[in-house]
């Protein structure tokens, strides 16, 4: 092998190891400010609603995770440890922040209002090399709350929260799990996960190929079909023979939208559809989307829904608890935004550079800079490392946005040099 190639070989090996694991990337300065800028004014939206901050693990145990049916086995990274049970990275933060209210919280004051800003991890499909592997998230989850005025402070709040940080053209999908379930109870067990599957996907090819008399397949078909203004959508279900249970929740959707929209300067663009739930059982009232198309391409900028059973799973004494909440996707709402002027649009710059002119003066240099610093926490401060001529000071000073040189003079006195 001549020497060519055999340091061809290292440099291919190298760039290969040293590119992030397929599925994972870095977040280079800009992209960091912009989405920061994100997360804070979600906080401050969350903070304003009375809403606590809290942080749990990244590392769970995987049984608390799969808890309920909510996450699979398979969408958890997991990590062994020596004892007899596995680990694994949150692929969500509403497991983590349940288990942590029942068994460290419970004896708060009932509501709680906690709210998160978090990386999740996912383990991708087999056939999925290189689909992304860590999100950023932000979200609330309002717990021991049950009822109407609950489920409208939450999506009052996603409003809110859309509406700060200037979304363009969203709408929100509002469905209802209880509902579906109760609606698909007429579809025999043996076949009634196959209609929600096709249901929740919206896969009406493959609802149409199953094995149903003519009037199961219409009420599949009906059932698919159940989205649209909610007004309209809620006059068709009333015309379906409804048991005790399914008219109360109609009663209270109705309460909701009413409440929701009255909250409101104007109507909420909201779409009721039925069809929206999940292919496992975890939410049990009402579930919602918050949706943006732009450039012929849609995102999910948010999703949560009521869970009244989630909570019992890690009570030590099984007792059940209301719950409801939602998590943003940072990603998504960054991608929105990017076309808009909202975001920073550049990484923060330095205010100021301090150069030492000699070598005695260096530990001056740090000395000014620091009372600087004390003086006012907001500002920049760079100190010159490089020992360079004048003149290529001012062209790194220019090319970074530095508005301002102070020189420290050889008999330790600063002079202030303002580049613009």
């Amino acid at each position: 092998m001549s020497r060519h190639q055999y340091r061809k070989q290292i440099c291919t090996k190298g760039e290969m190891i040293y590119q992030p694991p397929a599925g994972a990337r870095d977040l280079l300065p800009l992209e960091v400010e912009q989405k920061r800028w994100i997360n804070d004014r979600l906080q401050h939206i969350f903070q304003k609603w009375g809403y606590q901050r809290i942080v749990t693990s990244t590392l769970e145990w995987l049984d608390t995770l799969t808890a309920g049916g909510a996450i699979q086995p398979s969408k958890v990274i997991q990590i062994r440890n020596n004892g007899e049970h596995s680990l694994g990275l949150r692929p969500e933060l509403t497991a983590s922040i349940a288990r942590a209210a029942v068994t460290r919280m419970a004896s708060n004051t009932s509501p709680q209002r906690l709210c998160y800003r978090a990386n999740v991890f996912r383990n991708p499909p087999q056939s999925h090399h290189g689909r992304q592997l860590e999100f950023y998230q932000a979200g609330v989850e309002l717990l021991f709350a049950g009822g109407v005025l609950a489920d409208a402070e939450v999506i009052l709040l996603l409003v809110d929260c859309l509406h700060d940080l200037g979304i363009p053209d969203w709408s929100i999908l509002l469905g209802e799990a209880g509902l579906t379930r109760s609606l698909l109870a007429v579809f025999p067990e043996s076949i009634r996960q196959q209609v929600r599957n096709c249901i929740a996907n919206l896969d009406r090819i493959t609802l149409n190929n199953l094995e149903l008399d003519a009037d199961l397949k219409a009420q599949a078909l009906f059932l698919f079909d159940l989205r649209g203004k909610p007004e309209e959508v809620l006059s068709k279900i009333l015309t379906l023979s409804l048991d005790y249970e399914a008219k109360e929740i109609v009663h209270n959707l109705k309460s909701l939208i009413e409440l929701l929209n009255n909250s409101c300067d104007r109507p909420l663009p909201i779409t009721l559809d039925l069809s929206l739930l999940q292919t496992f059982d975890y939410y049990t009232g009402i579930v919602f989307k918050a949706v943006s198309f732009q450039d012929h391409q849609s995102y999910v900028l948010a999703e949560g829904g009521r869970y009244d059973q989630l909570l019992g799973l890690y009570d030590p004494q099984g007792k059940t608890s209301p719950g409801i909440g939602f998590c943003l996707s940072i990603e998504d709402l960054h991608s929105c935004l990017l076309s808009t002027e909202n975001l920073p649009q550049q990484a923060p710059k330095s205010d100021y550079l301090v150069i030492p002119t000699t070598p005695e003066v260096e530990a001056a240099a740090f000395k000014y800079a620091s009372q600087l610093r004390k003086e006012d926490d907001s500002v920049r401060i760079e100190i010159d490392l490089e020992k360079r001529s004048e003149t290529a000071i001012k062209q790194y000073a220019t090319t970074c946005s530095i508005k301002q040189l102070i020189w420290i003079e050889a008999d330790e006195s600063p002079r202030v040099e303002d580049l613009d």
